[in-house]
């Protein structure tokens, strides 16, 4: 798959794909005259190849029917209930296409992120798609940013957020439909007092949620008052800490949203020590609508993201990319309310 030299290099298939931003098996489709190539791309691809006057062998020609059909997932962490879920959505929705995916668990951590990013590109996967982590990022790392500006020259990735300055593709939840989805709820409620427990503002998704609970209380002329705001982690801890201190306040709410289940988990447990009952005394609501929903008591009003058909947006996302088919950059996913026991009229 040799052709024409550059700075005195053999220019390959790769290197084509590579300067053209797109993957070596559409570089292939464009080689063999393929219907299933965007114009534009067609364009940029076929400019390069005049331009180097390259002329590939049978193997480069091949390459579009040369697919692993193997698609990488990097997950932020697998024992959260929110990624258990997505992924195994993802593997039941890449198996129906005949697919199989390779998972990472990063455990939230920026280094092994890159890693495994390097070593899926390495073993030729035809697409990654990368769940939490540092696509949750509210501001965007430079470092992985450029680290994933390389990965992206040949092989389509897929987040769950958004990585400032490169092109990849977004199946996003859609945030402030989901703060809005519970903020209203509670209002229509009756409730007043509504406090935030857990998550931190430099996760994209949680600023928005945060941002828009406050634009939601200033258009009801409700006032917003920051010591009902208890930021934290994602964990059934920083929900029972968070609970302890609110009820430390001269005025308690009389509803508090937590980041997750597992924040939630955490308040209603802290709620129970102290004598509350939920939500007789105080309504507790929260974002995800995994299994500890149903498993708490009482049963967790929660906003619920249809986990089923996300998985399969962002595998429809990651091959039509991989096979270079029209996508979309943007895809959102629109939550909604699941109401259950725990949230209740203000008495």
């Amino acid at each position: 798959m040799v052709s024409d030299t550059k700075d005195n290099k053999t220019i390959t298939i790769y290197d084509i794909a590579k300067e053209a931003g797109v993957s070596a098996s559409t570089v292939s489709r464009v080689l063999t005259n393929s219907a299933n190539v965007r114009k534009e791309k067609k364009e940029r691809v076929q400019a390069l190849i005049d331009k180097y006057n390259f002329k590939p062998n049978a193997l480069a020609k091949g390459l579009s029917d040369t697919k692993s059909h193997l698609i990488g997932i990097v997950s932020a962490d697998v024992r959260n209930p929110f990624y258990a879920a997505l992924y195994v959505a993802c593997e039941n929705a890449a198996r129906q296409r005949g697919y199989n995916v390779l998972l990472c668990n990063s455990l939230g951590e920026g280094t092994r992120e890159i890693e495994q990013l390097h070593m899926l590109k390495q073993q030729r996967v035809d697409a990654i798609i990368q769940i939490g982590g540092r696509v949750d990022d509210d501001v965007t790392d430079k470092t992985f940013s450029k680290e994933v500006t390389d990965i992206v020259s040949t092989i389509p990735m897929v987040v769950s957020g958004k990585i400032e300055g490169v092109k990849c593709y977004s199946v996003v939840i859609d945030a402030k439909e989901a703060s809005t989805l519970l903020t209203q709820h509670l209002l229509q409620l009756g409730h007043r007092k509504i406090a935030l427990v857990g998550g931190r503002l430099d996760v994209f998704s949680t600023k928005i949620k945060y941002d828009t609970y406050k634009e939601i209380l200033e258009k009801n002329n409700i006032e917003f008052r920051e010591e009902y705001i208890v930021n934290g982690r994602y964990d059934s801890e920083t929900g029972y800490s968070g609970v302890k201190k609110l009820l430390g306040l001269k005025e308690i709410p009389t509803a508090i949203i937590a980041i997750n289940d597992f924040a939630a988990a955490g308040v209603v447990r802290g709620l129970t020590e102290l004598g509350f009952k939920v939500p007789e005394d105080i309504s507790v609501v929260s974002y995800d609508n995994t299994y500890i929903a149903d498993l708490l008591t009482p049963k967790l009003t929660s906003i619920d993201y249809d986990y089923e058909t996300f998985g399969k947006k962002l595998i429809d996302v990651a091959i039509k990319a991989a096979e270079g088919e029209e996508v979309s950059s943007l895809n959102p996913i629109t939550p909604h309310l699941v109401v259950r026991e725990s949230s209740a009229a203000l008495r």
